[in-house]
């Protein structure tokens, strides 16, 4: 039951890591309650051989990202089509109009990009630094540093140009 118990402290210590994921890499809520249990699965199955070389969130980081990525390329192969939700904020008290309009256009243009970028960009935004984004991903700083460089420029001017 030890095992059981740390394991589910850690699920709730970072849901909100995979619901981040979650959110980026599906379409709807079923499918996101999906890919959670998915990845709670899969993270279960890897429980056993964390080695904590590295930190717990960079090793669920790659097992949610990994299995997401997985989930999305076996549904393509099926020629499930499935629109995009509208993103949804949270109001706050200082509610700012133009800020969601622009945060809404940004979000709408990231899950236009491909599963790696989609991941890269997530981490970024988490504020991860480039050292442990390679890590998660399994790239080299320099080119976590060429990539996010590029995703940012292609980014900027889809935005600019719509």
């Amino acid at each position: 039951m030890e095992k059981e118990g740390a394991f589910v402290q850690i699920i709730k210590q970072n849901e909100g890591l995979i619901f981040k994921i979650t959110t980026m890499y599906t379409n709807n809520r079923d499918d996101q309650q999906d890919l959670y249990q998915e990845i709670v699965y899969q993270l279960w199955k890897s429980f056993d051989s964390f080695r904590a070389e590295a930190k717990i969130s960079t090793w669920m980081y790659r097992i949610a990202l990994n299995t997401a990525i997985t989930k999305l390329k076996k549904r393509k192969r099926q020629g499930i089509s499935v629109g995009i939700d509208q993103v949804v904020l949270q109001q706050t008290e200082n509610y700012d109009p133009e800020f969601e309009e622009r945060l809404k256009l940004v979000f709408a243009h990231i899950q236009q990009l491909n599963v790696l970028e989609k991941g890269l960009m997530l981490l970024v935004l988490e504020g991860k630094k480039y050292e442990e984004i390679a890590v998660i991903m399994g790239l080299s700083s320099s080119n976590v540093g060429t990539r996010i460089s590029r995703i940012k420029q292609k980014l900027k001017k889809q935005i600019i140009t719509q």
